[in-house]
């Protein structure tokens, strides 16, 4: 990461240029009978100036050299002078009712331009696919679990087709009994927390004031009505994410196919009222897509107040050479992985212009949800990831973001994973707390 720093003089340079710009572009427009572009060349020239005070109180969130940051300003505000007919269109932009104009969410975007598996500050991929520590848990785990452990990142084995729970339709039964228990003195201390079930990205802290096995357990997740009105919330930040194999504009073949398919265990199978939310935000624009996404999740959960939960489904990106594969009572599937958004950063603190009253129950959300899924399928899941920023995270509790395997999975293997992963919600949504 390339961090750059400028001096005040610079900074007024840059300032009187934007200012002249502003001034020339408003006449040019006036001239024109332009009228319709001059609201929506000042708002971006204010942008600009909010940039250029956040890169002088803030040059840690700022990137690039001098001559792309000029260039980018002229290319702006130029554009609007010499636009071709097919480019006149203006594009629309959203701002979510939690958020004024003044946030520097689409900056912090660019930072964190996708949750993937990858430290922020480093760029390297954070190969940690190992399960938790359960020696000593149970006395004999589940045959098999040392070796599923092992293959989390290297196993290339592919899908085995006689088995596969996407082309039988029926799928795996619902595991019924434990196969590791894990001891409640264990779970309340920070240090084996933090080594058997996350993986925290150098972007962000965390201590024991929010993960302690009290606030963790202490959330009640459990649904409180029936399936008569919608409960679960199905959608895709990054909807064009896929796989291996996937076939290029088959959505099928997608993240999107893969929560079809997790939204007809829970409606079928267990008999939960999901709606799957399709909207694509990440075409052309990946790093926005989490603004994108915004107003619609306002809107559906506006419309449909009877929403508990939130799944916001992805597919990681990772090495080549790394394959996210497992096995789950003889079959092979991706493993998934939690991932939360924590708001604070190492070098900022918590960052107040990203709210997120609901970080407790989000983390309680995805630890339940981890500890089952260590119990009933060990080696099912990654760690659960966490990073600065909020990832939408903010307008539901009970909101899990959920990454698929990766691009080296099959599609057969992402499939196969959700029939574990629906098991695994039902439990925590219905079972004893």
């Amino acid at each position: 990461m390339r961090i750059r720093y400028q001096s005040k003089k610079k900074k007024k340079v840059n300032g009187a240029a934007a200012v002249w710009i502003l001034g020339i572009a408003c006449t040019a427009f006036l001239l024109q009978g332009r009228k319709e572009q001059l609201a929506r060349i000042a708002e971006e020239c204010k942008i600009l100036c909010y940039e250029e005070i956040l890169e002088f109180y803030m040059p840690g969130v700022v990137y690039g050299s001098t001559e792309e940051k000029t260039a980018k300003v002229w290319e702006q505000v130029l554009s609007h002078f010499f636009l071709l007919g097919e480019e006149s269109t203006a594009v629309a932009s959203y701002d979510t009712q939690v958020e004024s104009e003044l946030s520097y969410e689409a900056i912090l975007a660019r930072e964190a331009a996708d949750e993937n598996y990858v430290d922020s500050e480093t760029g390297e991929v954070v190969l940690t696919g190992e399960t938790p520590d359960v020696a000593g848990e149970t006395g004999a785990a589940q045959e098999g679990t040392a070796e599923t452990q092992e293959s989390a990142v290297e196993q290339s084995g592919e899908a085995d087709g006689g088995q596969s729970a996407v082309q039988t339709g029926t799928g795996l039964p619902g595991a019924q009994e434990k196969q590791v228990t894990y001891a409640r003195e264990k779970l309340n201390d920070f240090d084996y927390l933090m080594q058997n079930f996350y993986q925290v990205d150098s972007t962000t802290t965390i201590d024991g004031s929010q993960l302690n096995a009290d606030a963790l357990f202490g959330k009640d997740l459990r649904l409180s009505h029936d399936a008569s009105t919608p409960q679960i919330l199905i959608y895709h930040t990054h909807s064009q994410e896929g796989y291996a194999d996937s076939v290029p504009g088959d959505p099928s073949g997608t993240v999107v196919g893969v929560g079809d398919y997790l939204t007809k265990i829970l409606t079928e199978q267990y008999g939960l009222n999901v709606i799957h939310h399709k909207g694509e935000y990440d075409v052309g624009d990946r790093d926005h897509a989490y603004s994108k996404a915004g107003p619609a999740l306002e809107q559906i959960l506006a419309e449909n107040p009877s929403i508990e939960v939130v799944i916001d489904l992805h597919r990681d990106g990772v090495a080549e050479t790394t394959r996210l594969v497992t096995d789950v009572g003889g079959v092979q599937m991706a493993q998934v992985m939690f991932f939360n958004g924590l708001s604070r950063t190492t070098k900022m603190g918590n960052i107040d212009y990203l709210p997120n009253p609901h970080i407790a129950d989000n983390l309680a959300m995805s630890f339940q949800m981890q500890l089952k899924a260590a119990e009933y399928y060990p080696g099912f899941t990654r760690r659960i990831y966490l990073k600065g920023y909020r990832y939408n995270m903010h307008y539901c509790p009970k909101t899990l973001l959920v990454e698929v395997g990766a691009q080296t999975n099959t599609v057969q293997e992402a499939m196969n994973a959700m029939v574990p992963l629906a098991d695994v919600l039902y439990k925590v949504l219905t079972g004893p707390q």
